[in-house]
């Protein structure tokens, strides 16, 4: 009996280890927390400057060229500096999980998963400055939401499932948004705001959380 039970551990314990080998779970809920605080505020700071949530504004015969080239720059920068933290909370982040786990953070697995989320993000981007060059505002919203969604979507393989399903709402909301064109701003804020502070704790509370011994 005893020699069937340490099998069968010894079996979970290989099962576990290829799990590891084969996945980065490195990926911190701290850094979707903070990515979603980070496109709250910058959301919220769009709002305030432009007054809007509708960016629709090829249509608008009063809106000027100089108005709706400078609406794009500020867009651009405000996204940008957003993006940038939001980056540069979650390196942090996982560094410190990998860190705790004594994990490498810079490995083959690593590696496929940072080039499974580049290429539909780098896709997304210059469809998104394509959209702003075209002065088609409105579409980089959803398009950003959708293009994202198939990033985590793609890298989900290779790491938790839990980023699949993000993944698969982010791509949802994306493809909603585009028949919600007058509330832009607040579905984008949703999708990265909302969703990714969700997201995060869920995955802090499931998978990083220290729950004391009684």
């Amino acid at each position: 009996m005893d020699s069937q039970h340490d099998s069968i551990q010894a079996l979970a314990e290989i099962r576990d280890l290829m799990h590891r080998s084969s996945k980065f779970l490195s990926l911190s809920g701290l850094s979707g927390i903070s990515a979603g605080i980070t496109a709250l505020i910058g959301a919220s700071v769009a709002y305030l400057k432009l007054k809007t949530d509708a960016f629709n504004y090829e249509s608008n015969e009063h809106i000027t060229a100089l108005t709706r080239r400078d609406m794009i720059e500020f867009i651009l920068i405000d996204g940008s500096i957003v993006l940038t933290v939001a980056l540069l909370f979650g390196v942090f982040f996982t560094i410190r999980k990998a860190r705790k786990l004594g994990q490498s953070i810079w490995n083959p697995i690593s590696r496929r998963l940072l080039a499974s989320l580049l290429i539909p993000l780098i896709t997304g981007g210059i469809f998104c400055l394509a959209m702003f060059y075209r002065n088609m505002l409105w579409v980089s919203f959803p398009a950003t939401l959708i293009f994202y969604g198939l990033a985590l979507l793609n890298a989900s393989k290779y790491t938790v499932r839990d980023l699949e399903y993000l993944g698969i709402l982010e791509v949802i909301l994306g493809l909603v948004s585009l028949f919600l064109t007058g509330y832009n701003l607040l579905v984008w804020a949703f999708g990265f705001g909302v969703l990714h502070i969700v997201y995060g704790t869920l995955m802090y509370l499931k998978y990083e959380r220290v729950v004391p011994h009684s």
